[in-house]
C-alpha cells in the first residue's frame, strides 16, 4: 500500500509544474490585457495568477515536507546548469512574494503610478520564477532520471 509520501511524490511534482505554467500563462495574459487597456480583465487575471501561485506554494511545501529535497542525478554539465538555474530561481522566489503583494496592494488602492513602477520590476521576476519552476521540474524529473 502506498504511503502519503509515495502519493505526494507521484502527484505533486507534476501538479506544481502545471501550476507554475498556468501562473506564467495568466501573467502574460494579464500583461496583454493591461496593454490593451482592459483593466478589469487585467485585475481578474492577476488575481487568478496570485491564486495559482499560492496554490503552488502550498503544494510545493507539502511535497517538500513529505518527501524532502531531491538531488539532481543527471550528467555533470547539466548539473551545473541546473544548479545555476535553481539558485537564481530560489533567490528570486524568496523576493517575489512581498513584491507581488505590494504591487497588488498599490493597484487595489488605485495608486497607479507607484503600481506601474513596481509592476515593471515585479512582473519579470514573477514570470521568471514561474517559467524556471517548470524548467526545474523537467530537469529534475525527466532529464536527471530522478525516479518517483
Amino acid at each position: 500500500m502506498p504511503t502519503l509520501a509515495d502519493l505526494a511524490e507521484e502527484v505533486l511534482p507534476a501538479l506544481n509544474a502545471g501550476l507554475n505554467a498556468l501562473s506564467a500563462t495568466l501573467l502574460v495574459s494579464a500583461l496583454i490585457a493591461i496593454r490593451g487597456g482592459n483593466e478589469r480583465r487585467h485585475r481578474r487575471l492577476i488575481i487568478a495568477a496570485m491564486t495559482t501561485s499560492a496554490l503552488f506554494l502550498i503544494s510545493y511545501l507539502t511535497r517538500a515536507a513529505l518527501t524532502g529535497t531531491h538531488r539532481f542525478e543527471g550528467p555533470p554539465l547539466w548539473r551545473w546548469g541546473y544548479l545555476v538555474l535553481l539558485i537564481s530561481h530560489m533567490t528570486l522566489a524568496a523576493c517575489v512574494v512581498p513584491l507581488v503583494l505590494r504591487t497588488a496592494y498599490l493597484g487595489l488602492k488605485d495608486r497607479r503610478e507607484e503600481h506601474r513602477r513596481l509592476a515593471r520590476i515585479t512582473f519579470p521576476i514573477w514570470l521568471y520564477v514561474s517559467v524556471t519552476g517548470v524548467i526545474i521540474y523537467v530537469l529534475l524529473y525527466h532529464v536527471s532520471g530522478h525516479i518517483h
